[in-house]
């Protein structure tokens, strides 16, 4: 039986204390490089800024090794060789092209015929469905070109509504608004539900509008209010929270994927999945229905990271804090320090 774990603190290791590299002006002078020599600058320029990340980043450096070889030790056949520094690099040049389509994703470069829909007939039921509903999203591939997609290119009028912590990113928050104000239309802080988030949320949904969470970072209060999944292999945290606020807005929920994709030649691979009509959760089964839910969202966040590994940008220690990597998956942590 999964338990929910009890703690309250949040420790330097949590996700919420990392510090945003890069001051507004630095991404504002990129940023117009890009606007004036194409993508192809960007691309180059972002190398040495991956270096620094490898060099001077050593908690991020660790997460994104530990990661790279739980993947490689799940599916080694996608790897040349066992993941080092070099492919850390890689990893970290991947999440700043996907800084810059955060951007991207909400001005005129990004087109319907970039997308490449995995069930375009998911999509369509999803915009012809006039019920709200809960889009659980993560921080694999770009959330934003999900709402930004949905945001342009939809012509049934759903209002988007999404539930975030980005307080310890303040200088991207501040780019992306000085470029799109509607970058922040309908976009809540949310630190804890409380009745009145909720109750704010519930009419929200009752008018047939989505909200959008994140449902693979550990709450601000801690592992409290986790429950255990298995994901590339080994036992990760998984927020409830999610869960509870569906069972809460009495909804369909949806799992909802967006990145770029080498199997369609860089395009916007984008995919829509059910995970409930009507969440379910029986008091005396609570901890059983709560890591099932959270094990099918797993599945799928890991079927993506499978398919595209340097997609996945939680830069900090996703399995069980304080865990080595020999205790993950049962191989030498070699080259980790």
């Amino acid at each position: 039986m999964t338990v929910v774990k009890e703690h309250n603190d949040i420790n330097q290791d949590h996700w919420s204390q990392t510090k945003e590299a890069g001051t507004l002006a630095g991404m504002r002078f990129v940023y117009f490089l890009y606007r004036l020599f194409g993508r192809w600058i960007f691309t180059l320029i972002m190398y040495p800024v991956a270096l620094y990340f490898v060099l001077f980043r050593p908690e991020q450096r660790k997460a994104s090794l530990k990661y790279l070889r739980a993947h490689y030790h799940v599916r080694p056949a996608m790897w040349s060789k066992k993941p080092g520094y070099w492919h850390v690099l890689l990893h970290f040049h991947h999440f700043a092209e996907v800084i810059l389509d955060k951007l991207l994703g909400w001005l005129d470069e990004i087109k319907p015929s970039d997308f490449v829909l995995t069930f375009p007939e998911k999509v369509d039921k999803l915009l012809n469905d006039s019920r709200g509903q809960l889009i659980i999203g993560s921080h694999f591939g770009n959330l934003e070109f999900c709402r930004g997609f949905m945001h342009r290119y939809n012509h049934h009028d759903k209002t988007i509504n999404i539930l975030l912590y980005d307080k310890h990113a303040g200088n991207f928050v501040r780019m992306m608004q000085s470029q799109n104000d509607a970058s922040r239309m309908n976009v809540f802080q949310v630190d804890e539900f409380d009745v009145t988030t909720i109750m704010m949320l519930k009419e929200k949904i009752d008018a047939g509008e989505w909200v959008f969470i994140a449902g693979d970072r550990i709450p601000l209060s801690g592992v409290n209010r986790t429950v255990n999944v298995n994901f590339l292999g080994a036992t990760a945290p998984l927020p409830i929270g999610p869960y509870m606020l569906a069972k809460a807005l009495a909804c369909p929920v949806k799992l909802m994927f967006a990145y770029r994709s080498p199997k369609v030649n860089q395009k916007v691979l984008f995919d829509v999945s059910e995970l409930c009509d009507s969440l379910q959760i029986n008091r005396k089964t609570r901890q059983q229905d709560l890591t099932g839910y959270a094990q099918k969202f797993a599945d799928k966040l890991e079927e993506h990271c499978l398919e595209s590994p340097y997609q996945f940008f939680n830069f900090y220690d996703f399995w069980q804090p304080g865990t080595e990597y020999s205790q993950l998956t049962g191989h030498k942590q070699e080259g980790v320090q």
